[in-house]
């Protein structure tokens, strides 16, 4: 067998740098669309080149070694170890050595036992690929990126931001964590997670009492398509290694009538509308969101600004501090904090109207340890303080209070 790759073997290298993961999943047309990423090629016909092509990918967008049955995989296909060395290099050359001696020995035993006698010689199957190929990219600019960015963030940490959901944290949600101390075994950024938590915070924002409240944990991601407590149920309408910008529905907390003063009254769940910015760099997120209430007794517009920052202790403890700022037009902070006349007589408190502008500023540290590749624990600690007329409203009794949430997660 040749120990060097054909020409168009190389080319097809050259393809797959500029291919993503999901260009190796089936389309399905509007389904493929909002579940799926860009795809920037057909899979080949020829099962050969398809495979050189899978491996290509996979070996590019990989940050770990690649499982044994994706190495079986090309060696089935034909391809000797001398081979898989050229493809290597040509794929990642600042990652092959890492891997390259502890799977070629395995490579090499597999190939022996695998190969019988009366096949032709892979170099000897004909190509029935597509007519044209991409050109390719700069190999030097793929291996440039950095694979520790924030865009490759592990799912172990992304089913932690439930105050959305909370009647005390309308306007104080913590900030989703950046990334893991470890990526997902295979570098994809698509997960699921689901696990069980509690709040305990005040019983709304400014409240005398705490409460603490049991909270589910979930977050899935599939393509476009996300699925999570912060920004909701919608899609990342664009998305890249350093923006991200995406839609949704949310929910908006409100308040129990027993948790505030005799006379006020309840402020129901709604749900909005939210559109939201994510910008990457250095290990920074920052974010910026606006949410339209369309459900809920609060009605009005939120906007919500944060900037967060990971710092990996270990590679199993992610510290992630972040501060943040909430915005609520007239109607929202009226209706959130203000008394009417009803209420004012109702409860003994003075009429107030609450007008538009800051809402709240807090600062937030989460802590993230994982257990195992699955399972994982997480804290946040944090402090909110009301600002603007937020903060002189009567039923607000403390304009600072801290908050805390523990969560137990595990990804499948």
């Amino acid at each position: 067998m040749a120990d060097e790759l054909t020409p168009l073997e190389k080319q097809v290298i050259a393809l797959a740098l500029g291919d993503t993961r999901s260009s190796l999943m089936p389309r399905r047309n509007i389904f493929f669309w909002l579940f799926g990423h860009r795809a920037t090629s057909l899979p080949l016909a020829n099962p050969r080149l398809e495979a050189l092509r899978r491996y290509a990918i996979l070996r590019r967008t990989s940050k770990q070694a690649l499982p044994q049955d994706e190495c079986d995989r090309l060696c089935r296909a034909g391809y000797d170890s001398r081979q898989k060395e050229t493809i290597d290099r040509l794929v990642a050359p600042n990652h092959m050595q890492n891997h390259f001696r502890v799977r070629t020995g395995y490579f090499v035993r597999r190939r022996a036992k695998d190969r019988a006698p009366g096949l032709l010689p892979p170099t000897t199957i004909p190509a029935s690929g597509p007519s044209h190929l991409l050109t390719p990219p700069s190999i030097a600019k793929e291996n440039m990126l950095n694979f520790s960015t924030p865009r490759m963030r592990s799912p172990l940490l992304l089913a932690m931001l439930p105050l959305a959901m909370a009647p005390a944290a309308v306007q104080a949600q913590p900030q989703r964590p950046l990334q893991g101390p470890s990526d997902t075994p295979d570098g994809s950024d698509d997960h699921i997670v689901v696990g069980v938590g509690g709040l305990y915070a005040p019983a709304y924002q400014g409240a005398d009492d705490y409460r603490f409240q049991p909270l589910p944990m979930v977050d899935l991601k599939w393509g476009r398509f996300f699925v999570n407590l912060q920004d909701g149920i919608g899609a990342n309408l664009f998305d890249s290694e350093h923006v991200t910008v995406g839609a949704g529905l949310t929910p908006v907390g409100g308040y129990r009538a027993k948790d505030t003063p005799d006379g006020i009254g309840k402020l129901s769940l709604g749900l909005g509308g939210r559109g939201f910015v994510k910008l990457r760099q250095g290990g920074f997120e920052a974010t910026l969101g606006a949410t339209k209430i369309i459900t809920g007794n609060t009605e009005g517009i939120i906007a919500d600004a944060s900037l967060a920052y990971r710092v990996t202790a270990s590679d199993k403890l992610m510290l992630i501090p972040s501060i943040g700022t909430t915005w609520g037009n007239r109607k929202h902070n009226n209706r959130y904090f203000g008394v009417t006349a009803g209420q004012s007589a109702a409860s003994g408190l003075p009429q107030y109207r609450a007008g538009s502008g800051l809402a709240d500023a807090k600062a937030e540290l989460a802590v993230v340890y994982r257990l195992t590749d699955r399972i994982g624990v997480m804290a946040v600690g944090g402090v909110s303080s009301l600002l603007g007329d937020a903060k002189d409203s009567p039923i607000v009794y403390h304009k600072t209070r801290p908050y805390g949430i523990f969560a137990i997660t595990y990804r499948f």
